[in-house]
């Protein structure tokens, strides 16, 4: 017998269901509604250009993949990584595992060549427990090593935009991406549920040290 949904769950469930970005992703065949978030910093910021090479941190299921892809063009490359399996998209490299375990990481190093990716995209997200302080260290330890991977395949002046809860170590990490980084934007796009902590830190032009 499966677990009984509290009213919180049937909640979360009904609001889910109503949202706008959710109905619009069905329509349109996008994976997931999150793929809104990344269009909408695209048509502000256009971080995404033919030829890039992009990797997409935590893509599963692929929405921003989805998106991403088609506007790399023909000469550009994807490498998408998550823990998660992920239905196949045209022209994205999948890895499917932790990249916090060596072997995993040393597959995406080696897809992702050193210092030849332009852009490196996070929308990696912690698993949930309900704890508070638990929860944002966990964001925070995920968005570190999305920075760590970009500062050592970034090529100079290239670009990372990372998923960012506020709370407890976000000052330092904002702190730590302007050190290294000519210029970085907080983002909180349209889709991003108004009562959620996230915000996307865009970091541009990277300098290596």
């Amino acid at each position: 017998m499966g677990k009984k949904r509290t009213p919180s769950s049937k909640r979360w469930i009904a609001e889910h269901e109503a949202d706008h970005y959710v109905q619009e992703a069905r329509r349109l065949g996008y994976r997931s509604r999150a793929i809104f978030k990344l269009k909408e910093i695209q048509e502000r910021d256009h971080i995404l250009k033919h030829g890039m090479t992009v990797v997409d941190l935590g893509a599963a299921p692929g929405g921003w993949s989805q998106f991403a892809r088609p506007l790399l063009g023909p000469k550009g490359r994807l490498v998408a990584l998550d823990i998660l399996p992920m239905e196949p998209l045209p022209n994205v490299e999948f890895i499917c595992g932790d990249f916090r375990e060596d072997s995993v990481l040393k597959l995406l190093e080696g897809a992702a060549g050193e210092r030849t990716v332009d852009l490196v995209i996070s929308d990696m997200s912690p698993n949930i427990t309900g704890i508070e302080v638990a929860d944002q260290a966990s964001g925070v330890y995920l968005s570190e090593l999305a920075l760590d991977f970009a500062c050592k395949h970034l090529k100079p002046g290239g670009d990372l935009l990372v998923k960012m809860f506020q709370g407890l170590g976000f000052e330092g990490y904002l702190k730590d991406l302007r050190g290294r980084f000519d210029v970085v934007h907080i983002r909180k796009p349209k889709a991003s549920r108004p009562r959620s902590p996230e915000v996307y830190l865009l970091a541009r032009n990277y300098a290596v040290l």
